[in-house]
């Protein structure tokens, strides 16, 4: 038998690609996020092996009812993927809306935590299970207009560190995949709100694709079940660390 995933932020990107391939491979996947009708249509093209479950990971009550208010069959769940997340505006600090940091401590930090908290008694109780969650480049090299952005994925990050030390001694694991430039999702749209700002990001640039997150997770969850990888770092070739900034004052 396949493994029963859980999936947040399934309803494009990383998520949704993630989640058919998963399918493909034999698993059950629950597909959750905020948009009911892209749900339906995915449930529609992978069948009875993908259930939808329309889910705002920032909603505390919704997520701690997790998994009790998942249908008979579907609540042992063997793989959580914390994939939804967002980044809002690239200017400096001090011009960037305040509503925008709030919003993505809420869904990049929140929404990692508040599943991990509802799901994780059950894998630990069962002894074997994987949280995979979906980090950044950000959390480790600074750019400018990164601050709050950055300052999650760095959260992420340390979470996942302490987290493996707590889950020592039982059979859980626990990854953080850290991507660089992906194009193919709204990851950019979302931020900018501008689709040609967005389409600039990617141009010329190969990056890589959600395919090749969705690729790195399915390895990842698919290995012996006494390994387990702490982090990915992964970029496409055409990326790699920004030298650091210097600005000269005249005179």
């Amino acid at each position: 038998m396949g493994l029963t995933v859980f999936i947040t932020g399934a309803t494009a990107g990383f998520g949704r690609a993630t989640a058919r391939r998963l399918v493909a491979d034999g698993n059950r996947v629950v597909a959750t996020g905020r948009r009911a009708e892209r749900l339906q249509t995915l449930a529609a093209e992978l069948g009875p092996n993908l259930l939808g479950v329309p889910l705002d990971v920032t909603d505390r009550d919704a997520v701690a009812a997790l998994p009790g208010s998942l249908p008979d069959g579907w609540r042992a769940i063997d793989v959580l993927i914390a994939n939804a997340g967002l980044a809002l505006g690239l200017g400096p600090a001090w011009e960037c809306d305040p509503l925008d940091w709030t919003r993505m401590v809420e869904t990049n930090i929140g929404g990692v935590l508040g599943p991990v908290r509802a799901l994780l008694p059950g894998m630990v109780a069962r002894d074997r299970g994987h949280v995979v969650t979906i980090g950044s480049i950000a959390g480790t090299y600074p750019y400018p207009g990164g601050h709050v952005y950055g300052g999650t994925k760095a959260f992420v990050a340390q979470f996942v560190g302490n987290l493996k030390a707590d889950l020592v001694g039982t059979g859980v694991r626990v990854t953080n995949i850290e991507p660089g430039l992906v194009g193919g999702s709204e990851f950019s749209n979302v931020r900018f709100g501008d689709d040609a700002k967005a389409e600039a990001v990617y141009r010329n640039a190969d990056p890589l694709l959600p395919e090749d997150i969705a690729e790195t997770i399915a390895w990842v969850i698919g290995l012996p079940a006494r390994v387990n990888v702490n982090r990915i770092e992964m970029m496409p070739v055409t990326q790699g660390p920004a030298a650091l900034t210097v600005k000269r004052r005249d005179g």
